[in-house]
């Protein structure tokens, strides 16, 4: 599981799946679509591991570039 004391986590070295449900323009529909996604293969194996965050729209989230590692570096 992947829930402890300070929330919800994972990892993706280890081998976890972050997987992106969607953008919602209200609470109510993040809520439902949790709902529905707890009914689903997987993740109604780890009900309590979701996780969402506020944004503000048209506001930019990654404004800098990143790096590619290797796999084995």
């Amino acid at each position: 599981m992947h829930v402890d004391e300070s929330g919800v986590f994972c990892d993706e070295e280890d081998g976890d799946d972050v997987k992106l449900l969607g953008i919602y323009s209200a609470l109510e529909r993040v809520e439902e679509r949790v709902r529905q996604a707890r009914l689903l293969p997987g993740f109604r194996d780890e009900p309590e591991c979701f996780h969402f965050d506020a944004y503000e729209v048209d506001e930019d989230h990654w404004a800098e570039g990143f790096v590619r590692v290797p796999p084995g570096e």
